[in-house]
């Protein structure tokens, strides 16, 4: 390693590893979650384009996990959240001008989806 820093080489090292910990998850998160590992084309504006498309959903992805979902799920992937929460079977009823999310009465995971939408 080269750098311009005033530190003992051990201490480059420790700073080098704490500066880019997450960018190897979030290259792993675009390429296994969110289709950024397989272009469809071997045209470069269409692979721009498919390539901003994933940026936009891993944005719009952690900006739900954040803003919508519970703490404890700002950590999770979103195989997890796709699995846990997006594949639910379930029926949106509009009746008397409202909304209703109808949900099946044996899922596992009902009554912490309802806490999810209502929190």
């Amino acid at each position: 390693m080269v750098t311009n820093l005033d530190l003992v080489g051990e201490e480059v090292i420790w700073w080098l590893r704490e500066r880019c910990g997450k960018s190897e998850e979030a290259h792993a998160v675009m390429k296994d979650d969110l289709a950024g590992g397989c272009l469809p084309s071997k045209y470069f504006g269409a692979n721009a384009a498919w390539w901003g498309a994933m940026i936009l959903a891993l944005n719009l992805n952690s900006l739900m996990k954040q803003l919508v979902l519970a703490a404890d799920w700002v950590t999770k992937r979103m195989k997890a959240v796709r699995y846990w929460i997006i594949n639910v079977p379930g029926r949106v009823v509009q009746h008397a001008r409202r909304l209703t999310l109808r949900l099946g009465s044996s899922h596992p995971w009902r009554w912490r989806i309802l806490d999810l939408v209502q929190s």
